[in-house]
């Protein structure tokens, strides 16, 4: 399954890069402005989500400022979009389900806040399913046929079982990522960033996991098996949660914030320098397949 970990954003953010969008486009359209000089492109921004496209192998990546796809090195802007991706999970071929904030310069914004919003053609193009100007989850999880959403406007675990259309508000939880499998959809993980929490109702209600090591991110590749991100960078894998392996590390760059296990063996991570990597051997090792300093636009 493929999940992703959020960090939570600040109250009127949204509203805070709509002034700042308002005085960006006012000094582009100065007389005194450079018109020969392009702008430097900003990058991904913080990421929020990675996930493979399984039409084609495709890693995308997704941020503050669009959903990336990751070609030779560089991180190419999907559509020159620069909405605020979060809740970020690929779901099959070309599909992926995301949530966040429309981009500061977006005419067409009607809410800070976009819901639960679908790509069927690999992040080109958007459409609203559900919860507009009411939910922005940080966290996406799909188990079979369940979804999970974790809510950050009401700190509270969502549920639905029509693909998001419609949900059920659960569990007061507060959380960083969540885990599930096809097999198990009634049984949820939740990384806290102090330790771990399990529900088997479905997210109706959680306790803690034993001795748990304070984990960023937490996913389910197979049943029974969880792939664990800590705080200090070190990857894990636990079956059940009982007790903990570990794996390998991340480089040691950044603060880790985002693990999406493809596979038991294929993983890729990120951290807080926004550097993207991939470990093909279960996190023993790890490769970079982007930098930020590589980011172009895809138009």
């Amino acid at each position: 399954m493929i999940t992703s970990v959020r960090i939570p954003r600040r109250p009127g953010r949204a509203a805070a890069l709509l002034a700042a969008a308002a005085v960006l486009l006012a000094a582009c359209t100065s007389p005194d402005t450079d018109t020969d000089t392009p702008a430097a492109d900003p990058g991904t921004g913080h990421l929020h989500g990675l996930g493979v496209d399984p039409a084609d192998g495709t890693v995308y990546a997704a941020g503050h400022l669009g959903v990336f796809r990751l070609s030779g090195g560089e991180a190419v802007r999907v559509a020159d979009r620069y909405q605020d991706t979060m809740g970020f999970t690929v779901t099959g071929p070309s599909t992926f389900l995301a949530s966040g904030h429309p981009s500061p310069t977006d005419p067409d914004a009607r809410s800070p806040h976009l819901g639960l919003i679908r790509s069927t053609d690999a992040g080109r193009t958007w459409k609203t399913l559900s919860a507009e100007g009411e939910a922005d989850f940080h966290a996406l999880q799909q188990a079979g046929t369940a979804l999970y959403g974790f809510d950050s406007q009401s700190g509270r675990l969502w549920a639905s079982a029509d693909n998001g259309r419609n949900w059920s508000k659960r569990a007061k939880q507060p959380l960083l990522d969540l885990a599930a499998h096809a097999e198990e959809p009634e049984t949820v993980w939740a990384a806290t960033g102090k330790g771990l929490e399990r529900s088997t109702d479905g997210g109706r209600t959680f306790s803690a996991v034993p001795a748990a090591p304070g984990l960023v991110a937490v996913d389910a590749p197979e049943p029974g098996l969880l792939v664990a991100l800590a705080t200090d960078g070190r990857v894990l894998s636990s079956h059940g949660g009982r007790s903990w392996t570990e794996q390998g590390r991340l480089p040691d760059a950044g603060d880790p914030t985002v693990l999406t296990a493809v596979t038991a063996q294929r993983l890729l991570a990120a951290d807080s320098t926004d550097t993207i990597y991939q470990s093909t051997d279960a996190g023993r090792t790890w490769k970079a397949l982007h930098q930020p300093a590589q980011t172009t636009e895809d138009h």
